[in-house]
């Protein structure tokens, strides 16, 4: 039996403390889940207030600029003034809005984000809630996405507004096939829908990634670039495009209800580079058997999905914003038929017994 995780340690002794009260086992089961999905959205939510600093710096050291420096030291607590100022502007609603619908579409578009962000397997031994059929369920509810941003271009009554739901239904749609294409390969190659199960079987040297793995690395870049479309980051932000658009199905919204789509935003950016180190990158492990021992699960996927976020704000602020036609003519003409062809290489690969 293999020994458990220190983080596997680190939840047994805080069920054993909870026991100590006296609560049955399944109450304690159900504390315990509480607990791991509140830990993972409070993490989540400062990671996000990071991740914005980081992206401002970022794009002002590649535009030559200096960035945020007046806040606290180096410009850190710049993000913390941004968001209370958003909790104290006056919450406008067009008077022609769809109120109902309005309020509802930036509540979504954050639902979702951290509803998937609590399946996400930290360790071996750790996550908010494990599932069997863990791919499918952040695939299906992640796609929701796209309902909150069409509800908010429809419910401001605005033109502009509208277009750019409209845009983003269109791009959501066609960029989730060929990211459930690449998904599809990996659950030939594994045989389980189980992030956790998908982590395990990376366990040992870093040539055990999924991504080193004969033709993996065609669905691993098919997956990206997706995930890049999906979360409306540049050069695939057609659905906020403000030249064309002013700012897109956003355009009527202030204050925290603007801060929801903006946090939902980010947080998507964090979830798919934590699926995409869990499906490619070997998950939890380091790659070197000997520092899986010492450096615990949840450092190891955090640093992983922060260095595919940092890859993904390089190629936002270096490459301009593709056309609707190379948007759309990008995912049919090319991702989808790599996404096919990944998929028939893994089957081949598996039935002549190559399972190395």
């Amino acid at each position: 039996m293999n020994e458990p995780s220190l983080t596997g340690r680190l939840i047994a002794w805080l069920a054993d403390l909870v026991r100590g009260f006296g609560l049955p086992e399944p109450l304690v089961q159900i504390v315990g889940w509480i607990a791991g999905c509140l830990a993972v959205v409070i993490a989540i939510l400062t990671t996000v207030i990071f991740l914005i600093y980081v992206e401002r710096k970022i794009s002002a050291w590649i535009q030559v600029r200096i960035g945020p420096n007046r806040v606290g030291p180096y410009g850190l607590l710049q993000t913390v003034m941004d968001a209370l100022k958003l909790m104290l502007k006056e919450d406008i609603m067009p008077a022609a809005s769809d109120k109902g619908l309005f309020v509802a579409a930036p509540l979504l578009v954050f639902a979702t984000a951290v509803v998937t962000l609590c399946v996400i397997p930290w360790d071996s031994d750790a996550s908010g809630g494990e599932l069997s059929i863990g791919l499918l369920f952040i695939s299906s509810v992640a796609s929701l996405t796209v309902i909150g941003i069409m509800m908010a271009g429809w419910a401001s009554n605005n033109k502009w507004s509208l277009l750019g739901g409209l845009r983003s239904a269109a791009q959501m749609v066609s960029y989730e096939i060929p990211q459930a294409l690449a998904l599809i390969s990996v659950v030939v190659w594994t045989g389980t829908l189980s992030l956790r199960e998908i982590g395990i079987g990376q366990s040992g040297w870093v040539y055990e990634w999924n991504l080193f793995k004969y033709w993996l690395w065609i669905p691993a870049l098919v997956y990206f670039i997706a995930s890049i479309a999906e979360v409306n980051r540049t050069p695939f932000d057609l659905p906020e495009a403000e030249s064309e658009l002013v700012s897109g199905f956003n355009t009527e919204y202030t204050g925290m209800k603007f801060a929801c789509f903006f946090v939902g935003e980010f947080a998507s950016m964090f979830l798919v580079s934590l699926v995409f180190s869990a499906l490619f990158l070997g998950a939890w492990h380091t790659g070197v058997p000997a520092l899986d021992k010492i450096v615990p699960g949840p450092i190891v996927m955090y640093t992983k999905a922060w260095l595919i976020v940092l890859v993904m704000m390089w190629i936002r602020w270096t490459l301009p914003r593709l056309r609707v036609d190379q948007l759309m003519g990008f995912a049919w003409k090319l991702l989808i038929p790599a996404g096919l062809v990944s998929i028939v290489v893994v089957g081949v690969v598996i039935s002549v017994g190559l399972t190395y």
